[in-house]
């Protein structure tokens, strides 16, 4: 099985978050994804993806999160740690405004990556992962919505907001697929489901 190697970003964070795939790349991505058995999770651990490392630019990669998907965004005098600014979650179409509770959510939550195929990675591999900027798997969510999703797929939570489904099933399907994750049948429906609410 063929695994994604991406490294952490060469630079300061992008101006903007990944955009999602089209439907039709989503469709096909979704289709290709690989039917099997979850793995155990014996051995996880959430440091075992080496979470909000620190990027090129010397900033962590939530930092860098924090200023590529803010608004009116303030430094401190570091030039990495925002002390305002607000933060749009779409999972629950709310806005965050205390930096505090602008929580940083892995799209494929990385309990769900370990028992599709990341139990078996390299430790640089898991870190890259962990600090994906490249793909859509970094994203601001308010701390009840990060809280209440959890470590669950789309088979077991969905979006409060249903105008985020679309894209959030297309975001998942890409990477799952960029990273060549397996899934179950249950999460394969589910995001067949969401994809089928694209306009």
């Amino acid at each position: 099985m063929a695994i994604a190697t991406v490294g952490l970003s060469s630079g300061a964070a992008s101006a903007d978050p990944p955009a999602p795939p089209s439907l039709s790349t989503a469709r096909t991505e979704l289709a290709a994804l690989v039917v099997a058995t979850p793995d155990s999770m014996t051995g996880y651990t959430r440091d075992a993806f080496d979470i909000w490392a620190t990027q090129p630019d010397h900033c962590t990669t939530r930092q860098d999160v924090l200023a590529r998907d803010g608004q009116d965004v303030v430094d401190e005098s570091d030039g990495c740690q925002p002390s305002s600014g607000s933060w749009y979650s779409a999972y629950d179409d709310t806005t965050v405004t205390v930096v505090a509770q602008a929580t940083i959510d892995h799209m494929v939550p990385l309990a769900d990556a370990w028992r599709s195929g990341a139990d078996k990675w390299t430790a640089d591999q898991r870190k890259a992962f962990g600090n994906d900027l490249t793909d859509p798997q970094l994203l601001i969510a308010s701390e009840s919505t990060n809280s209440s999703k959890g470590d669950s797929g789309p088979d077991e939570w969905k979006p409060a907001n249903q105008a985020f489904w679309c894209t959030y099933a297309e975001d998942f399907t890409r990477v799952k697929s960029v990273w060549s994750l397996t899934t179950t049948q249950a999460e394969k429906d589910a995001l067949s489901s969401m994809l089928d609410t694209c306009s």
